[in-house]
């Protein structure tokens, strides 16, 4: 049986070197010649949103672009300060019933560039290079896909964002395959980050756009969904040449994050698989050593893949792999607990 749990182990880690050789990665352009909208919904986002405006003004090779902020009823001066950065900004509308914030800024964001061709959506803790809106229209052009996401490379300051936030590329990377991914017609087979989201404009509209997906905390996988149910496709990218994101600052923020929506997306039978996989091997060491340590150096080794592949850190993080996965298991069971008892919030707005 031990030694099944390094074989386990041993194949996911081949399937993250698969993965990571597969990864599309998106070639600079000279020019996109159609029209690209960037939107951009934020609340109250004054304390970190400068870097990504001033980003957004510096875009290169998209001679048709706008910009259009959704300042979805901030109360900290953000509005302000996007017209400082001499941006568009349209007040949101108020919040309609069976709608949750995001999807609902987004949805208006779209209506806002009719005439674009190519949607562009950005988070507020986005910086994007110069060439980034240019390089993942092309890719999605390249690729004749209707959603793609070119993954940002996620910054991580303190010690409890070392221990998780590498864990979303390696994630994907060790478990889900990425070229079936694309040519599967199966929604379920599905991944995305809201982070820096592109889609075809044509392609958003027959999925329902963000009106399809109005009640889901995780709106950017299940629009992906949506897209593949309409006949759509789907496709993810390494953006970490193109974008930085830095999510969380701090655990107490970390921690709220996961909270309001790792119930949506892992389920305990996950979590105690991962368990199984990536915490037992170092408790192993003492009584078999031989299996214990190949499986916990093939699980450290998965890490340090998925990081070189997508522009994380790989050393010393992934040494602690075990650690990110207790860590990662009890936001499982944090975020399961706080929305049975009613208490998920997040911004503000009570998440159902």
């Amino acid at each position: 049986m031990t030694w099944l749990l390094v074989a386990v182990v041993a194949a996911l880690t081949v399937h993250t070197v698969v993965n990571a050789r597969l990864l599309r990665r998106p070639a600079m352009v000279s020019t996109v010649d159609e029209h690209v909208a960037v939107l951009l919904p934020v609340r109250d986002e004054a304390a970190r949103v400068e870097p990504c405006l001033r980003a957004l003004k510096a875009q290169q090779g998209v001679p048709r672009l706008e910009v259009i902020v959704l300042d979805d009823g901030s109360t900290d001066g953000t509005a302000d300060l996007v017209r400082a950065h001499g941006l568009r900004v349209e007040p949101g509308a108020p919040l309609p019933p069976g709608w949750l914030g995001k999807p609902y800024a987004c949805h208006q964001l779209a209506a806002l560039a009719p005439r674009a061709t190519a949607l562009v959506f950005v988070d507020a803790d986005v910086v994007l290079a110069p060439h980034a809106v240019a390089a993942a229209v092309g890719e999605l052009r390249a690729a004749r896909v209707d959603l793609l996401t070119p993954y940002p490379r996620i910054v991580a300051a303190t010690a409890g964002e070392r221990l998780v936030q590498p864990l979303l590329q390696w994630s994907w990377l060790t478990f889900l395959p990425l070229r079936a991914m694309e040519r599967s017609p199966r929604p379920a087979l599905a991944a995305a980050g809201g982070q820096f989201l592109v889609a075809d404009r044509a392609g958003y509209e027959r999925a329902g756009g963000h009106a399809a997906v109005r009640d889901q905390v995780l709106e950017d996988v299940a629009l992906a969904r949506a897209v593949k149910r309409s006949g759509g496709r789907i496709a993810l990218a390494d953006g970490s040449a193109l974008a930085t994101c830095r999510m969380y600052t701090g655990w107490r923020e970390l921690a709220d994050g996961y909270t309001k929506s790792l119930w949506a997306a892992v389920g305990w039978p996950v979590a105690l698989l991962l368990l199984a996989l990536y915490t037992l091997p170092p408790l192993l060491v003492t009584v078999m050593p031989a299996a214990g340590l190949c499986a916990y150096l093939m699980g450290v080794s998965g890490r340090v893949v998925a990081a070189r592949a997508t522009g994380g850190r790989a050393w010393p993080d992934a040494a602690a792999h075990p650690v990110s996965i207790v860590v990662f298991a009890w936001l499982v069971l944090r975020s399961h607990r706080e929305r049975r008892r009613g208490r998920l919030v997040w911004r503000g707005r009570r998440v159902p």
